[in-house]
């Protein structure tokens, strides 16, 4: 995993369910497990030891796989895109390593801090700040889900912020935090709303997101590389944002939110008669079916956080890491 610094192809990126759930009955026992007793009652949606553990968990397993470059490794420890994203450079990775990672470097997370909401009802969720071994001084947020009792925490959602753009979060007397729906029509663009606006954006601009390398830097980044001499290339952008990539939002301390999401992208390179597709590399040739003739269509899934303000202001886009999932040449 990395911070993103524009569309990445796969190769340069070091790491890349919200499932609807039957209700149970619910208590807080005193060994720390969470049991949920109705969907009406307002509870944690973990105890503080429950996420540390969950971390924990979850940096083995992806230690694990990436190793052995073996998606089903950490498989029960992820989901939405963060697992798209993940399973798409393990299976790159072991086309062209079949022996495994032979730069493999464990993940090491440290300083690691919990926002856990209060909430009622399935899914629950909870979000895991901490300094890694990767990424420079930037800090991992990474987002932790999970839709019943019997089910594992997942990773859902994963991006390196820089330490002084982490917001600080509402949070009540005895350190929970709270959620915002994603209808909310006091924030600046609905939570829910944010992948579709982000996608439109793209295409077209406007004013709704503030100047940054992932809204008006990365427009000109794609405009300018969009012709170039023998090679024209198209994008594509797609909202993510129902089932397993549902946006989750939590309330900062300034009556704003912090909002985590999804998009998906496609860019086709489509080179001149006289001329050919650039060689994509070893990363993106594994997963690209077909015949690279004339064009390359990469597909590419990305997992976004902002800060969404009250009305009136504009989004800003904090982190983006973005993951190509598959290619098809033609």
């Amino acid at each position: 995993m990395s911070r993103d610094r524009g569309p990445l192809r796969l190769r340069r990126l070091d790491r890349s369910a919200l499932i609807a759930a039957s209700l149970t009955a619910l208590s807080l026992t005193a060994s720390g497990c969470v049991v949920v007793h109705g969907e009406r009652e307002v509870l944690p949606a973990s105890t503080r030891a429950e996420a540390a553990r969950a971390l924990r968990q979850f940096t083995t397993a992806y230690n694990a796989a990436d190793k052995a470059y073996d998606s089903s490794l950490d498989a029960d420890h992820v989901t939405g895109a963060l697992s798209d994203i993940d399973k798409a450079r393990l299976k790159a990775g072991a086309v062209n390593n079949p022996n495994g990672n032979p730069t493999h470097t464990a993940l090491k997370l440290s300083d690691a801090k919990f926002t856990i909401p209060k909430k009622a009802g399935w899914p629950r969720w909870f979000v895991a700040d901490a300094a890694g071994n990767k990424g420079g001084t930037a800090r991992w947020l990474i987002v932790f889900t999970r839709g019943g009792l019997d089910e594992p925490w997942q990773a859902a959602y994963l991006t390196l912020v820089a330490p002084d753009q982490v917001p600080k979060f509402k949070k009540d007397a005895d350190g929970w935090a709270e959620t915002v729906p994603v209808n909310s029509a006091e924030l600046a663009v609905a939570p829910g709303d944010l992948s579709k606006d982000y996608t439109t954006y793209l295409k077209n601009g406007g004013k709704s997101f503030a100047a940054g390398p992932h809204t008006d830097q990365w427009r000109a980044q794609r405009k300018k590389s969009s012709k170039r001499p023998g090679l024209a290339t198209q994008y594509i952008d797609e909202p993510l944002a129902s089932g397993d990539y549902a946006p989750l939002a939590l309330r900062t301390a300034d009556g704003g939110s912090l909002v985590f999401f999804a998009t998906h992208h496609y860019e086709k390179q489509t080179a001149a008669p006289s001329s050919s597709v650039p060689d994509p590399g070893q990363d993106v040739l594994a997963l690209t079916t077909g015949e690279i003739k004339q064009s390359l269509t990469m597909e590419f899934v990305s997992n976004e956080v902002a800060l969404d303000p009250a009305k009136g202001s504009k989004v800003n886009l904090l982190g983006r890491i973005q993951g190509l999932t598959s290619a098809q040449g033609s």
